[in-house]
């Protein structure tokens, strides 16, 4: 969701060649495992990559923090501690999804805003 990321450009891909998914957080929501099935098994996606950042205006923002700022809000807004923890946590659950068919591997990444560093995290 980040302006300062061109997910196309970290992985030297060009229009047409990925299915982007983007998100607050890249946080593995319901609606990101949705998608995911609906690409993997309708439109032949083979790979996921699951794609984090440095600086993330989600890390460290917990359900408390969001209440004091906006009051009390009707759902998760799922803000994390750690990068790689979400990560993990995102991958193996995309993993755990039976309906998710991906041959070629559900991998995580930390991309990093300053050096432009595309770091494999979950292999």
């Amino acid at each position: 969701m980040d302006t300062r990321v061109d997910p196309w450009k970290i992985v030297g891909a060009e229009l047409g060649d990925v299915h982007t998914i983007r998100n607050a957080g890249a946080i593995v929501t319901d609606d990101v495992v949705r998608s995911l099935i609906a690409s993997t098994q309708m439109l032949a996606v083979d790979r996921v990559q699951v794609v984090m950042h440095t600086d993330c205006g989600m890390l460290g923002l917990t359900q408390q923090v969001v209440e004091e700022q906006l009051g009390p809000v009707p759902y998760d807004f799922g803000g994390f501690v750690s990068l790689e923890d979400e990560l993990l946590r995102g991958v193996e659950r995309l993993r755990a999804e039976p309906l998710i068919d991906a041959p070629k591997g559900i991998t995580g990444y930390v991309y990093d805003i300053d050096t432009g560093e595309f770091r494999l995290v979950v292999p």
